[in-house]
């Protein structure tokens, strides 16, 4: 039984606190949909989501209004297409896109994933075809979010298929680069992968999912940051407080916000009579100030994001988070930790302007939390074997510790480190990264083949 305190508590994280839904996700099957045409299946394609989501954004929004909790985002995942359109060259997947991006503006959504490919062991000829249609296909629309799995725990990691990516990634940015290669923050690659994930970039409908399920992306990096800073309060700041006792009241706070982004979904799933699938519990910043994870950096003491702390930090945020949200609901799933996405949270971005923050010491703290270098703007001068040798430490951070893990790298046309570049909303803004050793890792690249499994993965 929740007491009246805990209530009145939770009142105050959504009227002060920046405590929001931060996405509802439907996830839509796709196979069915596979036609003998380019035309036949995008008509098929349109036709199912229009089906199943024409009332979703208007439910979504009545019911945060009975409620009194925002729901930021309503969006989309399907079947990743690389599957949908198998034999289909890449003009097929650019017309697939469209037809997505069509549909996503047809039900009033924000964003629709799932324009994606599974190529972790190896690439089929419709693979290829799906890759080299990346480019195009983000530059001619404007809702859809590409993503691709190139390594798992079980599987390595796919250097042919990583050799690809970061060519294909320069050549997002320079297709878009009249609005500073913003297609490549739509674009994502991931090591593990789940099927479950409600968040953009990197939302797929799995294959061992329902036929439609409903996903939900909780947040709240304001309401821990503002628990924290009345427990300090509360204490005076003496010595009295522990670690372990900051830990209790993060898994306190996540357990509230996780109860607040269950109720929103389950009361959408029985409208819409559509399954509940899982509650994301991860800690999601925006630009706004006050909803950043950076600031619960500083609230615990140390002074730049950055500085040595900080990974211990992080490590003890993205545990305690998903404790308090496993102990709130059964259906936990996507991703469940904190993220930290550069451009998406305003005292990141400040730590990269000040140099408190580089890409090693980011890459050194992906691996204790959830997602990985997300959301980075690094110099347009940067060669594509650098950015793919990024990603393959990424990756290898991912499949040795069976941990999801992902690079969102932005590289921005005719900007250098120092320079500022802002995409605006929940995308945000922050100064180029500094890429260190640039030019240095073409011969590794060059090899191409299959990264082995480590040996802790054989456990059947």
């Amino acid at each position: 039984m929740l007491r009246s305190d805990q209530i009145l508590a939770t009142v105050e994280m959504i009227q002060k606190e920046n405590l929001d839904v931060r996405t509802v996700t439907m996830g839509i099957s796709l196979l069915e949909c596979r036609g003998g045409s380019v035309e036949e299946t995008c008509a098929k394609i349109e036709e199912k989501i229009t089906g199943y989501a024409g009332n979703f954004v208007a439910t979504c929004d009545s019911i945060s209004r009975n409620l009194g909790i925002p729901v930021v985002n309503k969006r989309i995942s399907v079947t990743p297409v690389a599957f949908v359109g198998s034999g289909f060259d890449a003009n097929g997947f650019v017309e697939i896109a469209k037809s997505l991006d069509r549909a996503a503006t047809a039900v009033g959504i924000d964003i629709i994933g799932g324009f994606s490919a599974q190529v972790e062991k190896g690439m089929t000829a419709t693979d290829k075809e799906y890759i080299k249609s990346i480019p195009e296909a983000l530059a001619q629309t404007e809702k859809v979010c590409a993503s691709i799995n190139i390594g798992t725990s079980q599987k390595g990691i796919n250097m042919d298929a990583l050799a690809m990516m970061g060519h294909t990634i320069k050549d997002v940015a320079e297709k878009t680069k009249e609005q500073n290669g913003f297609g490549a923050a739509k674009f994502v690659v991931f090591c593990n992968q789940p099927g479950d994930n409600p968040f953009m970039a990197g939302a797929i409908h799995g294959l061992e999912e329902a036929d439609a399920v409903l996903n939900v992306g909780v947040s709240g990096p304001g309401v821990i940051a503002r628990s924290l800073e009345r427990l300090i309060d509360d204490h005076n700041g003496s010595s009295d407080l522990r670690l372990d006792e900051i830990a209790e009241e993060i898994k306190q706070t996540t357990f509230r916000v996780t109860r607040c982004g269950e109720l929103i979904g389950r009361q959408v799933s029985k409208s819409l009579g559509i399954e509940f699938g899982v509650v994301d519990l991860s800690l999601a910043p925006t630009p706004t100030v006050g909803d950043s994870v950076g600031e619960i950096f500083k609230i615990l003491g140390v002074d730049a994001v950055g500085a040595p702390g900080s990974t211990a930090i992080l490590a003890m945020l993205n545990d305690a988070v998903k404790k308090g949200g496993i102990f709130a609901s059964k259906n936990v799933g996507g991703l469940s930790g904190a993220f930290i996405p550069v451009m998406e949270d305003s005292v990141l971005a400040d730590a990269v302007g000040e140099g408190a923050l580089c890409l090693e010491k980011l890459e050194a703290m992906t691996c204790v939390c959830s997602v990985g270098l997300d959301m980075v703007a690094i110099p347009g001068s940067v060669d594509a074997d650098t950015i793919s040798a990024i990603i393959a430490d990424e990756m290898a951070l991912g499949m040795v510790n069976h941990k999801t893990t992902a690079a969102r790298l932005i590289p921005v046309p005719g900007m250098e480190a120092g320079d500022y570049v802002s995409f605006g909303g929940l995308f945000g803004a922050s100064p180029i990264m500094e890429i260190r050793n640039v030019g240095k890792s073409k011969r590794f690249i060059a090899w191409g083949g299959r990264i082995p499994a480590p040996i802790h993965s054989f456990k059947n």
